[in-house]
């Protein structure tokens, strides 16, 4: 993973602690915050269906716009379980070295 490709996620996960601690009045994310654990890993599991349709419909466009939706629901998912971001990219970077695994 590229650094620009990894700040863009620290971006967003950034954002999702700033709106936990400031909160923005119509913030689909403080939407989420505030519905809690229940509504995050709802709505992530509705996103990976998501994918999983658009790919079976072979529709590119489709795939990369629920595929982003499925990303920021899991980056939201990590900020409200205190899992820093840095965990995710690390055990990435691990597997990656592990020709086995990738």
């Amino acid at each position: 993973m590229s650094d620009v490709n990894e700040s863009i996620l620290e971006e967003i996960y950034a954002v999702v602690l700033d709106r936990a601690r400031h909160p923005v009045p119509g913030s689909y994310t403080n939407y989420l915050l505030g519905r809690g654990l229940d509504k995050i890993v709802k709505k992530f599991g509705e996103q990976a269906v998501q994918v999983i349709v658009a790919a079976k419909n072979g529709h590119t466009s489709d795939i990369v716009g629920e595929s982003a939706d499925l990303i920021y629901h899991l980056i939201v998912l990590f900020a409200v379980t205190g899992i820093p971001l840095e965990d995710l990219l690390a055990e990435l970077r691990r597997r990656r070295t592990q020709t086995e695994s990738y």
